[in-house]
């Protein structure tokens, strides 16, 4: 039967699989129809009313067969399944990825099958009609006339307006994406930077604040020891002037003496440590000046890694908008192609049937 009205013909579920045939001689053994997995569609013809099964692997149809009610898909292991096609005399056997493919698979068979079986019982007067008319020369001149006057949307030039069309939208999206990657390698060293300058601040003002907390501590505690030897000095006057009154002995006058000389010269000592940190105490007010340059920078950083943070997310986003309409596209071109080589397909067929009209 001549292919008629195939434009009105739309996939209606698409599965890849390996696709295999029955041996005719021992009809025991498969015989692989594909080198590799291929795209088996459901088809339906909403003029006449007719479910197909299509799986085209270049110009050649792997399978074209009319689903019928008397059909039956079985499971024969957890990723293989087979039906039979009585009109081509053969067997088909598919092999998918994984077995929640096969399920789907089996799943579209049987509602397919029960559509089929449907439409039968409600327009079989009418497909046999339409079957009549198939066969009909003037009929088909007519659909001939159809077919050549109504192409499809895309021109049918073959595969090179194809990959026209797929080069031109991967050359646009992978601009558009060497621009994103771009713009993400510089926020990336710019964010570096901020990170290895922040650190740099970070570390600075700690060692800032350990310094100043550390002098700090050491004035008070000299403080609190010049205090304590002061009044140790006094106290140790106190008791010489009270010996000396009392006419003391010489050795314990000696003593004494040497003691006292022994805390001034600690005392002088610690005067003049009590200078150094005081002549410190400029340089701490210093580096306490810096401190504060350094937090008000470091504020600085923060609000620029902030800024460039939301401009990342920005770019992210718009990078998933573009992989979200690449994926999309890549969709529809799959979807025109494998259209396009069912018309091819059928194109050959009328053809190859023109052919043999001219030679009878």
């Amino acid at each position: 039967m001549f292919p008629h009205h195939r434009e009105r013909e739309q996939p209606i579920f698409s599965a890849r699989a390996h696709v295999f045939q029955i041996d005719p001689t021992t009809k025991r053994n498969w015989i692989p129809a594909s080198k590799h997995a291929v795209t088996v569609s459901f088809f339906y013809d909403a003029t006449r009313n007719v479910y197909r099964i299509i799986s085209v692997g270049g110009t050649k149809a792997i399978i074209n067969c009319t689903v019928t009610p008397s059909m039956t898909f079985t499971k024969t292991s957890q990723k293989f399944g087979q039906w039979a096609d009585s009109r081509a005399n053969t067997v088909y056997g598919l092999g998918f990825a994984t077995e929640q493919q096969l399920h789907q698979f089996a799943e579209k068979f049987k509602e397919v099958k029960d559509a089929a079986r449907l439409a039968r019982e409600k327009s079989q007067d009418k497909e046999l009609a339409n079957t009549a008319l198939t066969i009909a020369a003037p009929q088909f001149s007519q659909d001939l006339s159809d077919e050549l006057q109504s192409p499809p949307v895309m021109c049918v030039n073959g595969p090179e307006d194809k990959l026209f069309r797929s080069q031109s939208a991967d050359i646009t999206l992978s601009s558009e994406k060497e621009r994103i990657k771009k713009m993400l390698s510089e926020g990336s060293i710019c964010e570096m930077n901020l990170e290895a300058e922040l650190f740099t601040l970070q570390d600075s003002n700690s060692k800032l604040v350990a310094a100043l907390h550390e002098a700090n501590a050491n004035v008070e505690q000299w403080k609190k020891q010049l205090t304590a030897y002061q009044e140790e000095t006094e106290r140790l006057r106190d008791q010489v002037a009270d010996l000396e009154a009392h006419g003391p002995s010489d050795l314990l006058k000696d003593e004494l003496t040497q003691s006292l000389e022994e805390l001034e010269a600690l005392l002088k000592a610690k005067d003049e440590e009590i200078h150094i940190l005081q002549s410190k105490k400029a340089e701490y007010h210093e580096m306490e000046h810096q401190r504060d340059e350094a937090i008000h920078r470091l504020r600085e950083t923060e609000m620029r890694n902030s800024d460039l943070e939301r401009r990342i997310q920005n770019t992210e986003q718009n990078l998933s908008n573009s992989l979200e309409d690449r994926d999309r596209l890549d969709t529809e071109i799959q979807r025109a192609i494998e259209i396009l080589d069912i018309k091819i397909f059928d194109l050959n067929d009328l053809r190859q049937s023109l052919v043999k009209l001219i030679d009878k």
